[in-house]
Order: C-alpha cells, then structure tokens, then sequence
C-alpha cells in the first residue's frame, strides 16, 4: 500500500493534476493529454526511466488505451454531476430538474404559410387593403393563428402567401386542412387590426379576400431549446407572493411578449423624484398606505402583435385569472397594456456580392432579389426591436450593425427612424409615413421612449425602407 500511495504521490508531482474533479466552479474532467501524462510519469517510476515509452513501443500503446477509457468515465461523472444543476443540465436531465421545479418544458408555435386572394375590386377610396403582421385568424374548431406579416393586397398585386403563426404553442396547432376542423378559413373579428379590413368589406358590401389554407402547419410538435428552457428556469421563483412569481405567471400567457411588476410598497421606489434627495430621519421613501383603499400592485403587460387585449378571452381576462390565484387576500393587480411604439427604419445600402439585376436604381429595388434582402433585413430588426426592455430606447448604432451583419450589405448611409403611433397598421405610407404621432426623427438620431413604452418593430415595405444605391 505504502508503495501505491508513493508512486500517486509522484505522478501528483509530476504531472501537476491536482484541480481536478469537484472543484470550487463544478466539476473538471481529466482530459486524455493529462490522463495519459499521469499514467506515462506511473510507468517511469515503476519501470524506471530508462523504460521504452516512444510512440511505437507495446507498452505506451496500453496506456494509451486506458488513458481513453478513463477519460471516456471522467467524461461520463462530469456528465452526471452537470446534470444535477440546472446551471450546467442539458437534454433530459434538464427536463427532469424542470419537472421539480414545477415547469415543464415549452411547445413552440407551429408555422407555416396561407394563400390571401382577393374575391372582387376594392371599392372606391380604397387603394390597396393592409393586414398588419399579427392580425388574428381561426378555425371552425377554434384554433387561433396570426399573421406572421404584413401583407398588402392590390388590384395589381391580388395574390399572397404570407407565413403565418400559430397563437397557441404545442402539437395541437400543427393545423391540417384536411380535418374540417382545422383548416384556417376565417378571420377574427374581434381583432381589432382588421379594422381597415371590415371598413373596406362594408364600403364594398361583400367580403373582399378568400383565405386558401392547403398545407398543414407544422413545427408545434418541438420543444424549446436548453438554453431557453434554462434562461426559463433560473428565472422561477421559490417563493408565491412575490414580483418575481407574479412576472414569471403573467410571462407564460400565450400573447404577453413582456412583462414588468411595480411593487411600491414591497421595496423602495428608486423611480421617485425624491429618491436621493431627502434625509431619511425626515421623510419616508413613498406617501403612507390609505387604509381605506385596497392595496394595490401594478402589471405593465406588453403583449404581441396577435394578441387581442378586451373581451372575456381578451389577454386581460387571461392574466387577471392567473394572478388570481397567486396574489394573497387583500391585495390585487393592476394590469396596465403598455404602449406600444412603432418604430420603422430607412436607409440607403450599398450592396456587394448578391445577384442584383443590371440596370437603373429603380429596377434595381423593383427586382426580386432586392426585395429578399429587404424581408431578411426586416427580420433581423424585428428580432432586434422587439427583444427590448421597457423604456429602452433604439440606437441607431445597433440598428446600423443589425443591418451590417447581413451577407451582401456592404455599408449603412443615411440611416433614419421613424416613429409611428400605436395603430400603426392605419397609417398611409403611399408616399411617405403620414398620420398623427408619425414622426421621421433626423438621420442618426435614437428613439427614446418612455418607461411604460416599449418599441415594436414596423415591417412597412412602401414606400421601400431599404433603397440600393
């Protein structure tokens, strides 16, 4: 025993591989190299160093062999211990450290596209008809999918297949038009991003667009990805009364896209103008409690572009009943619709290496090509703008490098943002944005915003945000 113990103690010294194993930050496999280098520095003290250990001989080809073994075991406690940590589980250990927590892992939204034709001439005063990115349809069965967006619809341009998504996660939305049940066919009245929609059908006394729906939707079968559900989980609570508990509640509701709990009282309010500038023997961070109200916290709800707000199956009504069962006796939320500010680009690009048509700028951004840019452009600002915070404004330096990072777009001039109102799906842009609130902010200039404002992202292609110069 004594000599086992001393040739380990060797092959320490030798080798350097103390660090190894459970360690203050986790767990630190052995590596082959080192594992190999520790049987090596072994065999020299057994054998002595005068022992053939090159390459080619008998003896280093065995070690070789155990030290890959024994790497592969460190591999597979490493792989044990990381699963029993949220931090560092992946897979389905990773799910089943989800299970005790309470939370499942997630569906994703099931995609796919629609055809949108129109049935007869748009009346008189009625250019063209847009349906914004979001507006909300459904099946006889009661499925409910958005547009996934914006589409216009001309008298020279009668025909679309946008993608649309569907409102609901998980397998039950992979909607098939070959159930009678399932197939999209009709639109969502209660929507009131249709509003232009139902404007139009009464100026022209019929319904002006048929809804085709001859492929099935597919994708609400996966789950989200480990770095998500992870984000998901870390995020969970360990206690119920607390804003934390509400937020990650309120979170979870199919249509929110953010969400910010105010608790005034549960904390000190750092957002007063009084804060920093009083002595604390002389005043108190926020006015006393009215005894005679009730007490009251406030839920600042951002919801997506195809959530419908009113109405008993409203996002409201869905939120106020899960809080419900979370909030203790007494005290109740107040759930507040954050506004929502559009906010839209232009520029002018200078392109290299994409298969751009010869010819005039105007062929140019009339060709195909051009106008597959501009979707991909679109959906990275959307990813973009509508990833931020409340009360964030929107850099026209991180607009610039969204736009940079796309293959082929070679420089960024001229860059502008334009700020729409709420109902940004109303405004005119035959021309150039028009309508109240509309404002075109000076070339480089960010959009600041309010703290219970949060942008959302306006994928208007007229007049053409994106020009080719």
């Amino acid at each position: 025993m004594s000599d086992i113990l001393a040739i380990d103690a060797a092959a320490l010294r030798s080798t350097g591989s103390t660090g190894f194993g459970i360690v203050e930050t986790g767990f630190v496999p052995k590596s082959f190299a080192r594992l190999l280098a520790e049987k090596l520095s072994t065999a020299r003290v057994v054998f002595g160093d005068d022992i053939d250990l090159t390459s080619g001989s008998v003896l280093r080809k065995v070690l070789e062999l155990t030290a890959l073994e024994d790497a592969r075991l460190w591999a597979a406690v490493g792989a044990v211990y990381d699963n029993g940590y949220v931090v560092s589980a992946s897979g389905d250990a990773l799910d089943r450290l989800g299970e005790d927590l309470g939370v499942d892992r997630p569906y994703l939204t099931a995609h796919g596209t629609i055809r949108l034709k129109l049935r007869a001439a748009l009346p008189t005063g009625y250019p063209q008809l847009v349906l914004p990115r979001g507006a909300r349809l459904s099946t006889a069965g009661g499925h409910h999918v958005a547009l996934d967006e914006t589409v216009v619809l001309t008298e020279a341009v009668p025909v679309r297949d946008p993608a649309v998504v569907a409102f609901f996660p998980g397998p039950s939305h992979n909607l098939d038009p070959s159930q009678p049940n399932q197939k999209i066919d009709r639109w969502n009245r209660a929507d009131a991003a249709l509003d232009g929609l139902d404007a139009a059908e009464q100026a022209a006394g019929e319904e002006l667009i048929e809804i085709v729906h001859t492929a099935a939707l597919t994708g609400g079968e996966l789950q989200v990805a480990d770095d998500r559900y992870r984000q998901l989980l870390l995020a969970v609570p360990r206690s119920i009364w607390t804003a934390e508990a509400i937020g990650m509640a309120v979170g979870t509701v199919p249509g929110v896209r953010q969400v910010q709990v105010f608790d005034g009282r549960g904390g000190l309010d750092i957002n007063q103008s009084i804060f920093g500038n009083f002595n604390f023997i002389e005043r108190v961070f926020a006015s006393e409690r009215d005894l005679g109200n009730p007490y009251y916290f406030t839920v600042l709800v951002a919801p997506t572009a195809a959530a419908i707000w009113d109405g008993p199956d409203g996002l409201q009504a869905a939120i106020e009943t899960v809080i419900e069962d979370l909030r203790p006796i007494g005290i109740f939320a107040s759930v507040e619709k954050a506004e929502e500010i559009g906010i839209g680009v232009e520029a002018e690009l200078v392109v290299r290496g994409l298969p751009l048509p010869t010819g005039s700028k105007e062929t140019i951004n009339a060709s195909t090509a051009a106008a597959e840019l501009r979707s991909r452009l679109h959906g990275r600002l959307r990813r973009y703008v509508d990833e931020l915070p409340f009360g964030e404004p929107v850099r026209v330096a991180e607009v610039v490098w969204t736009l940079m990072n796309e293959p082929g777009v070679a420089d960024v001039r001229n860059l502008r943002l334009v700020r729409f109102p709420a109902d940004a799906a109303s405004i005119t842009t035959a021309t150039a944005p028009t309508g109240n609130g509309v404002q075109r902010l000076p070339v480089g200039e960010n959009a600041v915003l309010a703290a219970n404002q949060i942008p959302g992202y306006v994928d208007r292609d007229d007049p053409r945000p994106f020009v080719i110069i």
